[in-house]
Formats: C-alpha cells, structure tokens, sequence
C-alpha cells in the first residue's frame, strides 16, 4: 500500500503487460456495474514488494469469433466497440457449487427489512470504528521511535488473531446451516457480520500501514499485505445486497442459499444482474506456500475455460492467496486462489440477465397464453416470459407462481411490460402457472439444468 514513485510508474507505462496486477487494498466490486471496481483508499505497492502493480490488459480480439453485440450486457470499462467478437452458441460461464456429493441443505428464502438485523449491523460498525480509531491514537501517542514500532507489530498480531477467529465464526455457520441448526436469515445475517467485521480490519491496516510509513527508519512487513488480501475473501456481493435489504436500502428479494460441510453457495438477481458467491474451505490451504500472479491466473484459466476467452484475467493479490478478475461483456468473474491447493476457492460471479447463457427453454401454449421458462441449473436465474399466443405480444401484469418438489405455490411476482417475470432455480423438480383468471397455464416437471462446474470440479 505505499504508492509507487514516478520513476517506476513511467517504467511500467512503457512496458506491454502479460497480465492485470492490482496491489492489496483493492476492494471487490459490490457496485451495479458488472466491470467496475472502486479502489480502496490504500496505493498501490511497490513492484519488488509482495505484490506487483501492471495496467490491465485491453480485451483479446480473434478473427474467428463473432457475436452479435445488441444482446451482450456492456461495461464501462469495457465498451461494446471494445469488445471480442465471441461465439456465444455453445459458452458456458461455470461456476463453482457445493463438492459433489456432499450432503447438501437448500432453500430460497425472501430477504426483507430487518431492524432488528440492521441496528445490530450499525452497532457493530460503530464500535469497530471506534476501536480503529483508538488504536491510531494509541501509536500515534508513542513517545520513541522503538515503541511505535513494537505498538505497530502488535496491532498487526491482533488482526492475524482476529482473521482466524473470523474464518473459525465463518466455517462454524457453514456446518450450522448444513446440519439445520440455523435459519437462512441467521445464516445470512452471521456471514454479513463476518464481512463487515472484515472488512473494518481491512481499512484498520491501510490505517497501520501509513503509520508505518511514517516511522522513521521502519516500513510494514510485508505479513500486512498478506493479511488484508485474506481478509477479502469473507467479503461477496450477495452479502453487500443482504445487508442492504436488511436496512431498507434494496427492495426485497429472494435468496438462494446451499450449504454443507465447509461450504456454502450464495445467489440472487439485483435487478438485471444475476449475482453469486461461493466458498469452500476445503480448497484453502492456510498455511500453503506462496503463490504468483501468473501461476494464480492459469489456474483460473484452466478451471474456466470459457470466460477466461472472453477478456484477458487481472491478477491481484500477496503471499498464498491471489485475486483473479475477468470483467468481461456480459458480466464479471472473480476468484481467489490458494497457492497451497492451487485450486479456486471463492468465487464471486456477476452475469446480466439479458445475456445469460447458461438456459434451456421450456415452453407450453394454452388459454391463449404462450409461456416460456428459461430454466438454469440450481439457484440460477430463471426467466417466465408470457405472450399473446395469437399476435405474439408480452403480456403484463399476469400472475406467475413457483412450487418445489409437490409443495404449495408460492406468487413469485406479476410479468412487467415485457412480459417477463423472474426467480431463482431450485435444486429440484419444480411446477411454473401463469395465472389470469380464468385462464391458466402450467409448466410441470421442469428439471433444473446440471451445474456447469469448474474443470477439475465435475
């Protein structure tokens, strides 16, 4: 996080990069945009330190790919004049799930305003700000040279302490869920507290690091840059959208979420955007070896195949864990990796709506009705759309209810101006009406679709 002198930044413009290198202290994306990325307040480091600083590489173009561009979802940072020509007849954007065979707990659940929640969540920032402020003015109080250092280490150790603790609270409400003994709002809620509680350590040690900085005759270990890359892998833009439901500031929605032992796969829709988050902590090795940029993004390359065409990876990330982002045009994937599995461990995927490749339609006419569901693997998108069986126009304001496995209906909301509705998948068989008294339509039976997993995960 120590900023890059203008010698070396004239260096690195000269210089055609093989791949994107961010330095720590770059938070993951949780805004609407697909591609952006708000940078945290911390530089860059320097690019003999633990980690490098490269400009990303523009998109990869091919001659034998084509697309056709009006049905692809565009980027501010990555322009549809910009953008690959890519066949999108046969693409697949995998994505990671519970392991194969695990025993496996799944629901959908709608999230909504929680005051209970959302005071809980402002108390806890409150007093973690509060805390990283007193711990600023405790270093900042030190009399000697030798004693701000000794205060700078040890705040240092406090936060290592504190990440173990955050991932043990992490695995334990992963294995809770899986075995029933939580809700999905308790669940919910606790994978929320540990972000936020994560993320203020995050900001903790940029505050630390500058105190560093400006001790004579020391600088920061290069352990710090380490720790707050770890700390972002319990941040996800499906907790960013629970914790603002809980405070009123997103509409509800549902949420699809499947556990089982050390793992859990997180999903919703945030207007057009299909979102999701996964974790599993058997792919992490904690203490593993260091691992570098390039190996880190060919093993996101291999694993996804497919999106890794769409846009060349950017590399992120210090010591046993790096960050691997694709923003591409239809949506962004981002990964962690662990450089003592060499395996994937989080993901983070973001694909609009529109664009969704990875759906089988069904369709059935009735009643002057014509419905098609698109349906995806499990807790993926699904979109209902209704139209005039005769002129073929969408019909709005039309009913469309969801059951699962036999149970009862649930309204899963009214078709907008273009007829279409949405929801999540679930993991099992499930029946689709249209409702407009007296008329109705049912999609019975629809199979979910098999989650495309990443190569090496099937």
């Amino acid at each position: 996080m120590r900023a890059l002198p203008i010698a070396a930044v004239a260096v690195l413009l000269l210089v055609a990069p093989v791949a994107g290198v961010a330095g720590p202290g770059v938070a993951a994306s949780d805004g609407a945009s697909p591609a952006s990325e708000p940078a945290r307040p911390a530089a860059s480091v320097l690019p003999s330190g633990p980690a490098q600083s490269v400009d990303p590489v523009s998109p990869s173009t091919s001659p034998s790919r084509s697309v056709d561009l009006a049905s692809s979802v565009d980027s501010p940072s990555t322009p549809s004049q910009l953008a690959p020509q890519i066949e999108t007849a046969n693409l697949t954007l995998r994505t990671l799930s519970t392991p194969s065979g695990a025993a496996t707990r799944v629901s959908t659940s709608t999230r909504g305003p929680d005051l209970g929640s959302s005071l809980g969540f402002a108390t806890a920032d409150a007093d973690a700000a509060f805390e990283t402020a007193a711990v600023v003015d405790r270093i900042e109080r030190t009399e000697t040279n030798v004693e701000r250092q000794q205060q700078i280490l040890a705040e240092i150790n406090r936060v290592e302490r504190a990440e173990v603790a955050l991932y043990s609270r992490q695995s334990e409400a992963f294995s809770s869920h899986a075995d029933g003994e939580i809700t999905d709002r308790e669940l919910l809620d606790e994978l929320v507290r540990v972000a936020a509680t994560a993320k203020e350590y995050d900001e903790r040690l940029d505050a630390i690091d500058a105190l560093a900085d400006a001790t004579e005759d020391f600088s920061s270990p290069g352990r710090l840059d380490e720790l707050q890359v770890a700390l972002q892998v319990y941040e996800g833009p499906v907790r960013d959208r629970a914790l603002a439901i809980a405070r009123g500031q997103s509409a509800p929605s549902d949420i699809y979420v499947a556990s089982s032992q050390g793992a859990v796969v997180l999903a919703t829709v945030v207007e057009d955007e299909y979102v999701r988050e996964v974790f599993r902590t058997g792919r992490w090795d904690r203490g593993g070896s260091d691992i570098s940029n390039d190996a880190a993004i060919e093993m996101t390359e291999a694993a996804y195949p497919e999106t890794a065409a769409l846009r060349q990876p950017d590399a992120f990330g210090a010591g046993s864990v790096q960050r691997i982002t694709i923003p591409h045009e239809f949506g962004t994937l981002q990964t962690f990796v662990s450089g003592g599995t060499e395996q994937v461990f989080v993901e983070h995927q973001r694909v609009g709506l529109t664009a969704f490749p990875d759906s089988e339609p069904v369709t059935a006419s009735g009643d002057g009705f014509n419905v098609t569901v698109e349906r995806t693997y499990p807790g993926g998108p699904v979109t209902v759309t209704v139209l005039d069986d005769e002129t073929g126009e969408p019909v709005p304001d039309v009913t469309v209810t969801k059951s699962v496995g036999g149970g009862d209906s649930r309204a899963i909301g009214t078709t907008d101006g273009a007829g279409v509705v949405r929801t999540l998948s679930p993991a099992e068989p499930y029946r689709i009406t249209v409702v407009d008294e007296p008329y109705v339509v049912v999609l019975d039976d629809i199979e979910p679709l098999t989650t495309p997993r990443p190569v090496g995960d099937e």
